[in-house]
C-alpha cells in the first residue's frame, strides 16, 4: 500500500462520518488544488465559501500527520479529509511529480500490449514557456508510451477527424482552453487571455512550468497588510504575500508549485513594482484609519494588527437595525440605527462608520442598503431619525414593532411584549320584567395575561372592540404599554360582539332585539344563557313555532289564515318588548291585523287621504275602541281616547307634543313616509315614546337600503347599527353584488320583518298580468323629442361626468318624458293630441265595449288635463282624483258603483294609498317612471282583495326614446327590494350612473 493510501485510511479512521463527508463533497467539488509536493510533505490549497482566501492544508505521508490553518475544532477537518483524498488521487496518477506522468505502476502488461485491448487514450499537457514579456502556453498530447506529440493547430479542427477523436482523452477544460487559443499569438500572452487560460486550466490534470509539474489556481494572490504601532505612530504596511517567488508575467506570479493570478494590481502593479508601501497615522488621525482606511483594505484583503491602539477585525459581524423604543405619556418615541454586532460595535451614521467599542466589522455596503430599505418599507423610517407618534399612530407602530424582525431596545420588553395575551371573559346576568321576558345584562372584559407584575388585570371590551374596527393589531393598556388583540377569536365572534355592545343600553341591559346574538354568543363561548330566554325561542328559531294568540273579543271580522299567523307575530312582538315591520302586498289586510293587536294607548299616524279610512275600520272591527282624530286647528290629546289618529304633517309639526306622552303602541301606516332619516318627519318618529312599534308598508324599499334602515331604526333602534356602519356592513356590499351580504341582511332583518306576497297567501285572487304597449311617434313628435335631447343631453351628460349636480340631470330627464307622452308637456310647443294619447284612447274605447272598468295613472295632472278632451271626444265616461280632489271617498265609490264611469282618471301620487279600486280590471300606466314600487302601488288599488277577474297592467312606452331604457332600470330597481326582502342576489339604488345611462 502507498503512503498516500495509508494516511488516507488513517483519516477516514480518526475523522466523524459528517467530517468525511463534507470533505468528499469538497474533494468532488474541485475546492483542492496541489501547491507542491515535496518527499516528505505534501502542501495543498482547498477554497471554502465565505472566505476571502484558500486554506492551506499540509499532509506528511511518511508521519500520518497533516495540519490546517482553519482553526477548526474537529481533528481532522472536512479540508484535511479533501486533501488527502486529493494527494492519493493525483499521486496514484504520476509515479513522478518533476515530469511527464508515466503509465501507472502495475505488474500487468500495458493495456496497449494486452491482445484485444482497446489502447490507452492519449492526455493534453500544457506547458508554460518564458519569453521576452511574459509567457507563451504549448500543448502537448502524450502518448502512453510517454512520447508527446506538439499540438499545433486547434483542438477541436483535430476532433473532426474520427481517428484522432477515438486516440485523444478530452476533457471540459481542454475545450474551453482550445477557444481562447483559437488565436495565435505571436511572443507573450496578453495579460488578459492569460488570467482567462488560468481561471479555465484550474482542474487540468498536467500543466508544467520550466519542465516542473505545476497546479494552477484561480483564487487571486493578495498583498498583506499589517498595522502595527512605532512610537506614537501608527504604521499600515502593505507587501507582497511571502509565498510568491517570482514575477513571472504581468499580474501572474510563481506560488511554490502553484502558478497564482494576482490581485489588487492597481494597488501593487502588475509586477508588484509598487510594494512594499507605508502610510503612517497620528494619533489624531486614529478615527479615520479606524472608520474608514483599515475597513476598506479588510474587505479587500488580509489584515492583521498588530496595534494595542486599535480594535481587532472581525469579518463575521453583519449588519442589522437597532430600533430604540421609549414609552412617553401619549405616545411612543423610536429611533432606528443601522449597527454592526450585538451589542454594537460601530455606528453607521449617514455612510460613515463610528466606532462604539469590541471588533471593527468589514462594512457590507449592500446589506446595508437592503436593511435600510426594508426600514423604510416596513415602518417607514430611515436611521438616525428619531419619530414620536400618538394616538393610533402610536398604537399602529406599535403592532408593527411587534412584528419587526430586527433587534428592539429601551422600553421595547414593556410596551410590545410578545408574551401578553388578551382572554375574553363574558358575564351575563338577567332580571325579571312585567312581559316574562328577562332584562339581560351583559358585559364583556378581556383578562390580560402575561404582562408582569403592576400591569392592568383586564381591559374593556369597548377598547377592544374599537381597536379591531379601526383595523389595529394592539390595545392599549392602561398604565402603558399593548396587548395584542385575539384575531383569531374576534375574527369569528367580534361582529356578534359588536353588535350586543351596540345593543347596549346606558344600564348595561342589552334590547330584546339583541338576545338572540347573546344566545349565539353563550353557545360558542360554551357560557349558561340566563334563564327565561325560553319565551324568546321563536325569534331565535325564526318564528317556525308561535305561541297561539288570544283575538279581541269584539273583532267583527273572520281572519284567513295567513292574516291569523300576523296577528300571532305582532302579538309575539308586542309581549318580547321588540318592534315589526308588516310588509304584506298591497290588499292583504295590514290594517285589520294591526288592528287585532291594538289596546288603549294607541297613536296611529298615517297619511291624510287615509285617515278617514282608519277611523272608519277601528270602528267596523273594533267598535269597543274610542277613537280620537288628532287634527283641525284646535286640536288636542283625548287622554280618553284608545286609539289616536294623526298624520305624518302634524306629527312633524306636533313632534314635541306627541313625543312627550309614553303611548303603549305606535302604529306607522304607509311607514314609506319616514323613508328619509335626515326628514324633519323621520326624526320625530323615531322621538315618539312606545313600548311596542309598528311600521306598515307594502313598499319598505322604494329606492335605496338606507329606507329599510329608516324603517328598522323606528322599529328596533340599534338592529341594524349606526347609518355609517349600516351603509359599510350591508348597504354598499348588496350594491356591489358582494357574495353573501344580501344573505346576511335577509338573516338579520328576518325575524322583525313579516311580507307575504299575494299569490303566496290568497291563491283565490284572480291573476295578474303586467305588458308593454309600445308607440310609435310621429314624425312630428319625433322632432319635438330630438330637439329636446340635442338641446339637453350633451349639457347635462358633460355637467354629470364632472360631477355636477344630479339635480339638472333628473329635470332634463323630465323634459324628455314629458316629449315622448306629448308635444303640449313641452314648453311653447301645440298639439292637440298624441300617438300616446290616441294609443290609449283606441285600448279603452275596446276595454270599455267589453265590459271592463280602468284606471288611468299619470304622474303629471297636466298630462290628465290632455287625456280628459280626448275621452270626452270618444263619449268614454270617467271620474278623476288627483291631489286636488276634496271627496276622495265619494270619488271612489261613484267608481266602484256597477253603474258608476267605467274610466277613472288618477294622477299616481295621490292614487298611491288608501284606495280600494276592485272594480277596475285594467290598469293603464301612461308614463312610466324608473322606481317600480310606486307603479306597483297604484297597479295594487284593483289588484287586490276583493277582485274577482283578472287584472291586466300596460304600461304605454314610446319606442326610441328614454322610456324604454326606464322600463331596464325598473329591474334593478324591483332587485333592491327583493335583495333586502326576497330572494335575489343584488341590488342597486339609482345613481349618477344610472343617468348617464338613460340619457346617452
Amino acid at each position: 500500500m502507498s503512503v498516500t493510501a495509508e494516511l488516507l485510511d488513517t483519516v477516514r479512521e480518526e475523522a466523524r462520518p459528517d467530517t468525511w463527508s463534507a470533505g468528499t463533497a469538497l474533494a468532488r467539488a474541485g475546492a483542492v488544488s496541489v501547491q507542491s509536493i515535496g518527499s516528505e510533505e505534501a502542501v495543498l490549497r482547498v477554497r471554502v465559501t465565505g472566505r476571502p482566501a484558500p486554506l492551506t492544508t499540509v499532509l506528511y505521508p511518511e508521519d500520518d500527520v497533516w495540519e490546517c490553518n482553519c482553526k477548526g475544532r474537529v481533528d481532522p477537518c472536512e479540508h484535511v479529509v479533501a486533501a488527502a483524498l486529493v494527494l492519493h488521487h493525483s499521486v496514484s496518477q504520476r509515479s513522478s511529480p518533476q515530469r511527464a506522468p508515466p503509465p501507472p505502476r502495475s505488474p500487468a502488461p500495458a493495456a496497449s500490449a494486452r491482445p484485444g485491448a482497446a489502447p490507452k487514450p492519449e492526455r493534453m499537457v500544457y506547458r508554460f514557456k518564458r519569453v521576452d514579456g511574459g509567457l507563451q502556453l504549448e500543448r502537448l498530447l502524450v502518448r502512453p508510451d510517454n512520447t508527446a506529440r506538439l499540438l499545433a493547430r486547434s483542438l477541436t479542427s483535430l476532433l473532426e477527424n474520427p481517428v484522432e477523436a477515438a486516440r485523444i482523452q478530452v476533457e471540459r477544460c481542454d475545450l474551453l482552453a482550445d477557444k481562447l487559443l483559437l488565436r495565435p499569438t505571436r511572443g507573450a500572452l496578453p495579460p488578459e487571455r492569460l488570467e482567462a487560460l488560468l481561471r479555465v486550466l484550474e482542474p487540468a490534470r498536467t500543466v508544467l512550468f520550466d519542465g516542473v509539474l505545476v497546479s494552477v489556481s484561480s483564487e487571486p494572490l493578495l498583498p498583506r497588510v499589517t498595522v502595527e504601532d512605532r512610537g506614537e505612530q501608527t504604521v499600515l504596511k502593505v507587501e507582497k504575500d511571502p509565498r510568491i517567488t517570482e514575477v513571472v508575467s504581468p499580474g501572474v506570479a510563481l506560488c511554490g508549485g502553484m502558478i497564482c493570478r494576482l490581485g489588487e494590481q492597481a494597488l501593487t502593479g502588475t509586477r508588484l513594482e509598487h510594494l512594499p508601501q507605508e502610510r503612517t497615522f497620528s494619533p489624531a488621525q486614529i478615527g479615520d484609519l479606524t472608520g474608514k482606511v483599515l475597513p476598506d483594505f479588510a474587505r479587500r484583503m488580509p489584515v492583521d494588527v498588530k496595534s494595542q491602539r486599535l480594535p481587532p477585525i472581525d469579518r463575521t459581524l453583519k449588519p442589522r437595525i437597532s430600533v430604540e423604543l421609549n414609552q412617553l405619556d401619549s405616545g411612543l418615541s423610536v429611533l432606528p440605527t443601522l449597527v454592526y454586532g450585538s451589542p454594537p460595535s460601530v455606528r453607521i451614521d449617514n455612510g460613515r462608520m463610528v466606532y462604539l467599542k469590541g471588533a471593527v466589522p468589514v462594512r457590507d455596503e449592500a446589506a446595508e442598503q437592503t436593511l435600510i430599505h426594508q426600514l423604510r418599507d416596513e415602518l417607514n423610517m430611515v436611521p438616525g431619525r428619531r419619530v414620536t407618534v400618538q394616538g393610533k399612530e402610536a398604537v399602529q407602530l406599535a403592532d408593527k414593532l411587534r412584528r419587526w424582525r430586527g433587534g428592539l431596545t429601551g422600553d421595547a420588553a414593556r410596551v410590545v411584549s410578545p408574551h401578553v395575551q388578551l382572554r375574553p371573559m363574558l358575564s351575563v346576568d338577567a332580571g325579571a320584567s312585567q312581559t316574562g321576558v328577562p332584562q339581560v345584562g351583559f358585559s364583556l372584559d378581556f383578562q390580560v395575561e402575561g404582562a408582569g407584575p403592576g400591569a392592568p388585570r383586564t381591559v374593556d371590551a369597548d377598547a377592544v372592540m374599537r381597536a379591531w374596527e379601526e383595523g389595529l393589531g394592539l390595545v392599549p393598556l392602561e398604565g402603558g404599554g399593548w396587548a395584542p388583540l385575539p384575531t383569531a377569536w374576534l375574527k369569528t365572534h367580534g361582529q356578534r360582539v359588536a353588535d350586543l355592545l351596540a345593543s347596549r343600553g346606558k344600564d348595561g341591559r342589552i334590547a330584546n332585539h339583541a338576545l338572540p346574538q347573546l344566545t349565539g354568543l353563550c353557545d360558542a363561548l360554551e357560557h349558561p344563557p340566563p334563564p327565561g330566554l325560553e319565551r324568546l325561542a321563536p325569534l331565535v328559531q325564526g318564528f317556525e313555532k308561535l305561541p297561539e294568540v288570544q283575538l279581541p273579543k269584539d273583532l267583527t271580522a273572520s281572519l284567513r289564515p295567513y292574516q291569523l299567523q300576523g296577528v300571532s307575530w305582532l302579538t309575539f312582538l308586542r309581549q318580547a318588548g321588540l318592534g315589526g315591520v308588516l310588509a304584506d302586498d298591497m290588499g292583504l289586510g295590514k290594517t285589520l291585523q294591526t288592528l287585532c293587536t291594538l289596546g288603549p294607548g294607541t297613536l296611529v299616524v298615517a297619511p291624510t287621504s287615509v285617515l278617514p279610512n282608519w277611523a272608519a275600520e277601528v270602528k267596523r272591527f273594533r267598535p269597543s275602541l274610542k277613537v280620537s282624530v288628532y287634527h283641525g286647528p284646535g286640536r288636542s290629546l283625548d287622554e280618553t281616547a284608545d286609539v289616536t289618529l294623526t298624520t305624518y304633517a302634524l306629527l312633524r309639526l306636533d313632534a314635541e307634543t306627541l313625543g312627550a306622552k309614553a303611548w303603549d303602541t305606535v302604529v306607522l301606516d304607509e311607514a314609506q313616509a319616514i323613508k328619509n332619516p335626515d326628514s324633519q318627519v323621520a326624526r320625530a318618529a323615531y322621538g315618539l315614546q312606545a313600548s311596542f312599534r309598528v311600521a306598515l308598508s307594502g313598499t319598505p324599499i322604494e329606492n335605496r337600503l338606507e329606507e329599510l334602515w329608516s324603517l328598522m331604526h323606528f322599529t328596533n333602534p340599534g338592529l341594524l347599527g349606526g347609518r355609517k356602519a349600516f351603509d359599510e356592513r350591508w348597504a354598499r356590499p348588496v350594491s356591489d353584488n358582494q357574495k353573501g351580504a344580501a344573505e346576511q341582511l335577509r338573516a338579520r332583518i328576518r325575524p322583525f320583518v313579516l311580507r307575504r306576497l299575494k299569490r303566496d297567501v290568497a291563491p283565490e285572487l284572480p291573476p295578474r298580468t303586467e305588458s308593454v304597449r309600445h308607440v310609435t311617434l310621429t314624425e312630428p313628435e319625433r322632432a319635438v323629442y330630438d330637439t329636446v335631447y340635442a338641446a339637453t343631453r350633451e349639457e347635462v351628460v358633460s355637467q354629470l361626468e364632472e360631477g355636477g349636480s344630479v339635480l339638472k340631470a333628473l329635470e332634463a330627464l323630465l323634459r324628455l318624458r314629458q316629449a315622448a307622452c306629448h308635444p303640449a308637456l313641452v314648453p311653447g310647443q301645440q298639439a292637440k293630441t298624441s300617438s300616446k294619447v290616441l294609443a290609449l284612447i283606441e285600448a279603452l274605447g275596446t276595454a270599455v265595449e267589453d265590459g271592463h272598468k280602468a284606471l288611468v295613472f299619470s304622474q303629471w295632472t297636466s298630462m290628465l288635463d290632455l287625456i280628459e278632451p280626448a275621452l270626452r271626444e270618444a263619449g268614454i265616461g270617467f271620474v278623476r282624483l288627483d291631489g286636488g280632489t276634496a271627496d276622495r271617498g265619494g270619488v271612489a265609490a261613484s267608481f266602484q258603483a256597477p253603474e258608476g264611469p267605467p274610466v277613472m282618471l288618477i294622477s299616481l301620487k295621490a292614487g298611491a294609498t288608501g284606495l280600494n279600486l276592485t272594480a277596475a280590471d285594467h290598469v293603464f300606466l301612461v308614463d312610466p317612471w324608473w322606481n317600480p314600487s310606486v307603479e306597483a302601488q297604484a297597479a295594487d288599488r284593483a289588484h287586490r282583495i276583493g277582485q274577482q277577474r283578472p287584472v291586466m297592467v300596460y304600461r304605454l312606452v314610446s319606442q326610441g326614446t328614454v322610456e324604454e331604457k326606464i322600463l331596464t332600470l325598473q329591474e334593478k330597481k324591483r332587485a333592491l327590494f327583493e335583495a333586502a326582502l326576497g330572494g335575489a342576489s343584488g341590488a342597486t339604488a339609482i345613481t349618477r350612473a344610472d343617468l348617464l345611462e338613460l340619457l346617452d
